[in-house]
């Protein structure tokens, strides 16, 4: 099903694993990660995270997802209470519960870049249709499917969304969204990047023609790298695990780094190890070895 082109990584692979560094945080994407298919979070999952938490080693949830989303795992957070949202281009602390979410830091797509971004890509691949995802709002063109359980907040075209004077212009720009009704899902990416270059980020974590655009070098990674230095922890003290093409730079930029039983290709190829699916437990399987290799 996934007979794909390569994915380019903006991060470089780490010159030398240090497979024998204890970690000291542990990130995870959720969706085909640490979430099984239905998007539940297994007991065996639950405990392998409270132990790592126990024993020290900090956990973060490392998603597209936006902060709204992030229901499913809000009680699992433990005591930094924070996750890493819409593919680094927001750090959400969780511990008010859904809906009362607070933005600790946002990494916004200017609107100037966003507007060349819907263009070039409207050039490149007709028939592109686009939502925008800001920190609290969701609205989309008519045309863009129904590809997610919510209701917008309002339906216009994108250029009148993205205008500097569009009421919505009092709320930052974390992503665009861009789905293809017809594209190949690796070949659509490809093309996106190659047409937008370095005025936004492109990459995809859904297995329709469904692109994820956010600001310049905002990424999982470059979000995690700046988590991590106001911890202290260097990339080698960080194990990571991820199942689709936005998770290949956090895995080249961790010291370990897994791909689940049911990752994309290029994904089995950016990281250092493999573990088994997500409906498997994949992350807990892990996480039980390190705290073993601890004792």
């Amino acid at each position: 099903m996934r007979d794909n082109d390569p994915v380019t990584s903006a991060t470089r692979q780490p010159e030398t694993r240090t497979a024998t560094t204890p970690p000291r945080l542990i990130a995870t994407d959720l969706d085909g990660t640490l979430l099984r298919d239905d998007k539940s979070v297994s007991p065996r999952t639950i405990a392998a995270l409270a132990a790592a938490e126990e024993a020290g080693i900090e956990v973060f949830f490392v998603t597209g997802r936006p902060a709204r989303w992030m229901d499913v795992v809000s009680d699992h957070v433990h005591g930094h209470g924070l996750a890493i949202c819409g593919n680094g281009a927001a750090v959400v602390d969780l511990h008010g519960g859904p809906g009362a979410h607070r933005f600790v830091k946002v990494r916004e797509l200017a609107r100037e870049n966003a507007l060349d971004a819907v263009g070039l890509l409207r050039d490149a691949a007709p028939g592109t249709v686009y939502a925008v995802e800001q920190t609290y709002g969701f609205h989309q063109e008519p045309a863009y499917p129904k590809l997610h359980m919510e209701v917008p907040d309002g339906f216009a075209p994108a250029e009148e969304l993205l205008a500097p004077d569009a009421h919505t212009a009092g709320e930052p720009v974390l992503k665009i969204l861009a789905h293809h009704p017809a594209l190949d899902p690796d070949a659509f990416l490809t093309l996106a990047r190659l047409a937008i270059g370095d005025r936004a980020t492109v990459t995809r974590s859904s297995p329709s023609a469904l692109l994820e655009i956010s600001g310049p070098d905002v990424s999982k990674a470059s979000t995690l790298a700046l988590c991590c230095a106001e911890r202290g922890i260097s990339h080698e003290e960080v194990v990571a695990f991820g199942d689709m093409p936005n998770d290949v730079e956090m895995l080249t930029w961790a010291g370990r780094s897994y791909a689940m039983g049911n990752a994309h290709p290029d994904v089995l190829a950016a990281a250092s190890g493999r573990t088994v699916a997500n409906n498997d437990d994949g992350v807990a399987v892990v996480i039980e070895r390190l705290l073993d290799e601890r004792r």
